[in-house]
């Protein structure tokens, strides 16, 4: 009951605090000017997904001191979100060179994983994986990569938020289904948090964005999804591939964007907007749309193989091919990381 009352009224301070941001930006110049890359025409306010950030680890804070979550998990989730958010809204102010920022956002994973304690075993067609120490490793190259993804598919009004609130609801759907007792695990009770924050959010960032959300949402949505797949995992071999098919919609564009701009040559850390998702709002004119079909997508598709895969109806491998499959076909039929504005 407490953690119901503390989810809501975080939903309450991320939609208060997102409207002072607003104010705040407004007054000291804090504005995304649209350039040949952007998805936008209008100057608007940047800086929004902070709301998300502090009001996610006051909730994390509360959390902790009523004994819903462990001293680790506040630590592995706060220490790693808050050096990332940090390193945003600086980067959002003013501009941090890109191997300053990798390197915080390694230190970040390293954080978050060192306080996890372990990679989560996975389970591959029918035997557990317990991958040890280069499991962490592959966690610390994980996690920069969900962190800089989301960075990448945060450029359209609501979808980056929107993203997060399905991923938790969903993800909680999920444990309900696969893990005895779910509603009484913290991991349950991080989710319910991290989609309320976001949904304090997307009020001020959809259909039409009076705010949008910055580097320091859109990288601590990143790490902290990254990172809650993996204490979600800890709970049931099967959950990881669950949860990162419910991620397939930005994990199969991001990737398959920069493998094709890497394969044709360019550079890869250069501003463009070549993304699936950028090309199909130039397509029909709407980010209403786009956003709202990757919402359909969400639901009806990844969430319920995501739930064969819990449940252990249907082997995670196969059923991220089965779900991911579709996307990638569409991802490169669109032109994903060759289509820019610039040869549209």
């Amino acid at each position: 009951m407490f953690e119901i009352i503390i989810a809501i009224a975080t939903f309450i301070l991320s939609f208060a605090l997102t409207w002072g941001l607003r104010v705040y930006a407004l007054k000291n110049n804090v504005i995304d000017v649209p350039n040949q890359r952007s998805s936008h025409s209008t100057p608007t306010p940047r800086g929004g997904g902070v709301a998300i950030v502090i009001s996610f680890l006051i909730g994390l804070l509360v959390l902790k001191v009523i004994d819903a979550i462990s001293l680790t998990q506040l630590a592995s989730l706060f220490i790693a979100g808050l050096i990332i958010a940090i390193v945003g809204f600086l980067d959002d102010h003013g501009h941090i060179a890109a191997r300053w920022r990798l390197l915080m956002h390694f230190l970040a994973g390293a954080f978050g994983l060192f306080f996890l304690g372990q990679f989560p075993s996975i389970d591959l067609f029918g035997y557990t994986l317990n991958a040890g120490w280069a499991g962490m490793v592959f966690g610390l190259v994980y996690l920069a990569w969900m962190l800089n993804l989301y960075n990448f598919m945060d450029g359209i009004n609501g979808l980056a938020s929107m993203e997060a609130i399905t991923f938790s609801l969903s993800s909680c759907a999920l444990l309900i289904l696969a893990v005895p007792e779910a509603l009484k695990t913290s991991q349950f009770t991080m989710l319910l948090l991290l989609g309320f924050a976001a949904l304090g959010f997307i009020f001020w960032n959809f259909p039409k964005a009076k705010i949008f959300m910055g580097d320091a949402g859109s990288g601590f949505l990143g790490i902290t999804i990254g990172l809650i797949v993996l204490h979600v995992a800890t709970l049931n071999s099967n959950l990881f591939l669950a949860e990162i098919t419910l991620l397939g919609i930005f994990i199969v564009d991001a990737t398959v964007t920069l493998l094709r701009r890497l394969f044709a040559g360019k550079k890869v850390y250069e501003a463009h907007a070549s993304h699936t998702y950028q090309i199909l709002a130039r397509k029909y004119g709407s980010h209403k749309t786009v956003t709202l079909a990757a919402l359909i997508i969400n639901l009806l598709w990844l969430a319920p193989i995501a739930m064969f895969i819990a449940t252990g109806s249907m082997t995670g491998v196969i059923g991220i091919l089965i779900a991911w499959l579709p996307l990638v076909v569409v991802a490169y039929l669109c032109g994903a990381g060759v289509k820019d504005r610039v040869n549209a």
